[in-house]
């Protein structure tokens, strides 16, 4: 086993030291008007498309202050991810109605100006980071202004939880696609994470009790109660519905095929996963007892496993039942950079060998298919074949987030099963 994880952390460190972080110390930044050019193509020369997402600019905010703090860089990670903060401190805040702007042009003029619960969670999640990373009290101070901002604008107080769509004035969007009658796992999961970045940050009374209080609403209403997988999405009393496509989310997503939307027996092996060990790093930042929590992450890391895994050619499906096999079978970069990590977490909660197996089946598809190792960073989709679909290097909702993460993450814990080995 040893010699097993000694050779996947030297897989993981080559592509994170050699290819990952110097493709995103030399790509990316808009070395002109500030902030972060996101489209970028298989080589990662930039498309053209200059439009920048709230959801991109903190999402590298995140990831630069992130590796900064794991000790990457040499400074680097840290300058970028500053000047990254200065341009949306500059240009997405809504100085008259509060809160972030959706999308600007290329030189911050604010293009969508919806306010999006989603694009505030992870404001909230890099500032904290930055500020951590950092010391500059800009990132707790905006960090605490984005939460207390959501408490008052969309913190739903009659049946808990958040709005999720929201014109610039804070009133919700239309229902249906608009999103206005709706609330996601996504985004609750999202707050969860966010939330236990501030607490880290800030150590206060109050964020610890909101990221309990999101905690039990997600172990309460959104998992399934029976298999304990996620349920996409619901009214604003928790009746689960059907997934729809937003209209202002999801920019490079797969369509849904009817419309209708996505069956209500349907559950993403991605999502699930991520919110296990997102779950098991809050349960540490807060000091609860992982014991309560082991039933419920047993049976998402299971079901991942019995229905989610690719055991003959690799990789994890995207989405399917809670009761049968995948039905949507292609596999996207992101599932799998968050299974690599909660496969590890997994082995290191239960110490049962399956996990491994289930991580070497993910592992390598991830080094021999999804990596574009000439390049550095990772294609985004291939088919259940491991044929390539899309081969952009980056997009409106695909940039470092979640490969630099998976790497530095899953590179932590390789090291941990070595060293319990060694003990």
């Amino acid at each position: 086993m040893k010699a097993r994880c000694s050779k996947w952390l030297e897989e993981v460190q080559h592509h994170l030291n050699k290819e990952l972080l110097p493709f995103w110390l030399t790509h990316g930044e808009d070395k002109e008007y500030g902030g972060y050019l996101t489209y970028l193509d298989r080589n990662g020369n930039p498309t053209g498309e200059t439009v920048k997402t709230l959801l991109c600019q903190a999402r590298m905010i995140y990831t630069y202050s992130s590796a900064h703090r794991a000790g990457f860089g040499n400074g680097q990670c840290l300058d970028i991810a500053r000047r990254g903060v200065d341009f949306v401190l500059r240009t997405f805040w809504d100085k008259e109605y509060g809160g972030w702007y959706w999308t600007a042009e290329q030189d911050g003029t604010p293009l969508n100006i919806s306010k999006l619960t989603y694009g505030h969670s992870f404001m909230i999640y890099a500032l904290s980071e930055f500020g951590m990373a950092s010391g500059d009290p800009r990132g707790f101070e905006w960090a605490v202004k984005t939460f207390e901002t959501l408490q008052i604008q969309a913190a739903d107080n009659c049946f808990g939880g958040y709005a999720e769509f929201m014109e610039r004035d804070w009133s919700k969007k239309r229902p249906g696609k608009y999103g206005g009658d709706r609330k996601s796992f996504d985004v609750h999961m999202h707050l969860m994470e966010a939330y236990t970045n501030l607490f880290e940050a800030t150590r206060s009374r109050l964020h610890r009790e909101k990221t309990m209080e999101m905690i039990r609403l997600i172990m309460t209403r959104i998992l399934h109660p029976e298999y304990r997988t996620g349920i996409a999405q619901f009214s604003f009393d928790w009746t689960p519905l059907r997934q729809i496509l937003f209209a202002d989310v999801w920019g490079s997503d797969r369509d849904v095929d009817s419309d209708e939307g996505r069956p209500l027996n349907n559950t993403s092996f991605g999502h699930n996963v991520e919110f296990a060990w997102l779950l098991i790093h809050a349960v540490r930042i807060l000091g609860l007892d992982i014991e309560e929590f082991k039933p419920t992450l047993k049976k998402i890391f299971d079901h991942c496993l019995q229905y989610g895994i690719d055991w003959n050619r690799g990789g994890v499906y995207c989405e399917g039942p809670n009761d049968g096999p995948a039905r949507e079978r292609n596999k996207e970069f992101w599932q799998q950079a968050e299974c690599l990590v909660g496969l590890l977490d997994a082995y290191l909660l239960f110490r049962d060998s399956k996990y491994l197996d289930a991580y070497e089946k993910v592992h390598r598809f991830v080094m021999d298919y999804v990596i574009n190792h000439p390049v550095g960073e990772w294609f985004p989709l291939f088919d259940e074949n491991n044929n390539l679909i899309w081969d952009y290097m980056g997009h409106a909702w695909k940039i470092n987030y979640h490969t630099v993460r998976s790497m530095i993450q899953t590179e932590a814990r390789l090291k941990r099963i070595i060293e319990t080995a060694a003990g």
